[in-house]
């Protein structure tokens, strides 16, 4: 009996045990350096990698989708732990940090690289992103049919180049400037007001 519940214990303690609790999510929402940095804030969050998806072409570089014409958008990944963040949580603070009325780009980046788009993996995800955007809507009282923020199922993730990974811990003065010239942290204020940045609850 003992052999047996030290077998239980080791395969509760495993890694595997506690991969089981994974999830992913891929999130664009212009700069992928700013929303990599947000994202990777919220408790629950194991990784977020900056990368590009939404495009046909393999592979894809930096030079390349930022020429435009491959499709792709500047993306995050975010690998959690849907044991203690739920996806639904995830959602919310995506919003949050986005402009979620401009579809031609987002801030001070311009084009359809930067379109803000949510990457649905299923069924599950495409349910709980549908009933985001309404609740989204509802908060900034708008109509749902000016919120711009796309929903497509996702189909691959690229992860971008090394030197864009954790751009706001390496780079953190270049970093500081960028995101305060280009706006962002002001219109999501102006945006979202107190609950700019935030994943609690929604309003209204």
């Amino acid at each position: 009996m003992l052999q047996l519940t030290l077998v239980v214990l080791v395969l509760v303690a495993s890694p595997l045990g506690a991969q089981a609790a994974e999830a992913e999510a891929v999130f664009a929402g212009g700069c992928f350096w700013c929303l990599e940095h947000d994202l990777a804030q919220v408790k629950g969050v194991l990784e977020a990698v900056s990368g590009y998806s939404g495009g046909e072409l393999a592979n894809p570089s930096y030079k390349q989708v930022s020429a435009g014409g491959t499709g792709h958008q500047e993306a995050v990944r975010v690998r959690f732990d849907d044991s203690r963040v739920s996806y639904a949580t995830l959602l919310r603070a995506y919003w949050r940090n986005v402009d979620a009325l401009d579809g031609g780009g987002q801030f001070c980046d311009r084009g359809p690289s930067y379109r803000p788009v949510i990457f649905t993996a299923g069924d599950g995800q495409a349910s709980q992103a549908r009933s985001s955007l309404q609740q989204a809507a509802q908060e900034l009282k708008r109509s749902p049919a000016e919120i711009k923020v796309q929903l497509k199922p996702l189909t691959r993730f690229w992860p971008a180049e090394a030197y864009h990974q954790n751009y706001a811990g390496t780079h953190k003065v270049a970093y500081t400037y960028y995101r305060w010239a280009c706006g962002r942290d002001q219109r999501l204020d102006q945006l979202w007001g107190k609950r700019a940045r935030s994943s609690q609850g929604w309003a209204g």
